[in-house]
């Protein structure tokens, strides 16, 4: 059997590969377990249809409708393994590709057209408490801010990688990973790496989850390394039948081959009903304006303002100061997201940023949403406006 892979499949298709090729060999006597197994699973299906509009004040306005779908499937289980494939296909519609990268003079609009292999991994879960996964996978962890799958693209960020997640100790969940290969939103923003992470969370607290991290990095083309270690605490306390306290604090340490950089965030609010308001802040630090702390790995879209203006954190570091307001309305979704931002090191303005959001379910397999980011500039880039209009659905 013929599978066809190219270079970019890597470690996710050779999984696949292997185990067809298993299935083909087995013995008789385990033919019709592992055909209960192969033909037993569960499929899934995810489209979302997405226009965007961009003015970055600098090239020309980019509009881009685009097609995500991916189809995937998970086996059952045969002797504890299963395995998972999801194909991913993203292409422009109604003929708006007008964006970078698909024209030159554009604005970026980071949902490039392409066809691969999104995840295929082997799955064990015979060790006690415990779920490996080797091969290329989405990862997440806490809330995507040093390791996610950046979902907002249209083509996400996945992981070739072994995976273990372990359950044994009582509220405790732990998680370690071997990454080989980063699959980026963009062709540019894939690496090779030998990348550890190792996230333990606790939520025995009634009052708090706690997580501690250590992320340890290297990109194998620049040698260059990036190690961070960090304390989460997020929670909630009820002040009354009403009104509940939010509240989250997050510090971390980076520390590279030539620099070392603080990370900290804070937030607190109070949900009534169904609505919260939050007050945040959150610092990026700086080394003597050389560095500023970085999250190669994350979900970089959900912080810092959705225009994204701040994905690469300047030498000089960043500070965020934010307020939000959310809730629902009629089974609507709505935000509204206020940022003020500064450079961490000096005096400068770096600009404010009003993110707006409105998206509702429907039957629980389809959804629509609007949402448009206004960053107005100061000392950093240009004004920049992002509209976006999308439906989706998943079965």
């Amino acid at each position: 059997m013929n599978i066809p892979c190219d270079k970019n499949i890597g470690i996710g298709c050779l999984v696949l590969s292997c185990l067809i090729g298993a299935a083909l060999l087995v013995s008789p006597a385990y033919a019709g377990t592992l055909e209960e197994a192969l033909t037993g699973g569960k499929a899934n299906v995810n489209m979302r249809l997405r226009y965007e509009a961009v003015d970055d004040s600098t090239n020309k306005d980019a509009q881009a409708a685009t097609l995500r779908t991916r189809l995937g499937y998970r086996s059952g289980d045969y002797k504890d393994i299963f395995i998972f494939g999801e194909f991913e296909d993203v292409r422009t519609v109604l003929g708006l590709n007008h964006y970078a990268p698909e024209k030159s003079g554009y604005a970026l609009i980071a949902d490039p057209s392409v066809t691969q292999v999104n995840q295929a991994f082997l799955g064990y879960q015979g060790l006690y408490q415990t779920t490996a996964k080797l091969g290329r996978q989405r990862l997440i962890l806490d809330n995507a801010r040093f390791v996610g799958n950046v979902g907002w693209r249209q083509n996400e960020q996945t992981f070739d990688a072994v995976s273990l997640t372990n359950h044994l100790l009582p509220q405790t969940t732990v998680t370690y990973a071997f990454l080989n290969k980063v699959n980026g939103i963009l062709e540019k923003f894939d690496a090779d790496v030998t990348d550890h992470l190792l996230n333990i969370a606790y939520s025995g607290f009634k009052a708090a989850k706690i997580t501690a991290y250590g992320y340890l990095l290297k990109d194998d083309h620049s040698k260059a390394n990036n190690n961070t270690y960090g304390l989460r605490l997020s929670g909630a306390s009820h002040l009354d039948q009403k009104i509940t306290l939010l509240y989250t604090a997050e510090f971390s340490s980076q520390k590279t081959d030539h620099f070392d950089a603080l990370y900290t965030f804070l937030e607190g609010g109070l949900q009534c009903g169904g609505v919260k308001f939050k007050l945040g802040y959150e610092r990026l630090g700086s080394d003597n304006s050389d560095y500023g702390f970085q999250t190669p790995l994350a979900t970089k879209h959900a912080f810092n303002g959705w225009a994204d203006e701040f994905l690469k954190t300047p030498t000089k570091g960043l500070q965020d100061a934010m307020v939000s307001v959310g809730g629902k309305v009629i089974g609507a979704k709505l935000l509204a997201v206020y940022h003020d931002f500064s450079a961490d090191q000096g005096s400068e303005d770096w600009g404010t940023e009003v993110d707006l959001l409105a998206a509702r379910k429907f039957a629980k397999r389809y959804l629509l949403g609007i949402k448009y980011a206004g960053y107005r500039a100061d000392n950093w880039k240009t004004d920049t406006d992002k509209f976006w209009l999308w439906g989706q659905m998943h079965i």
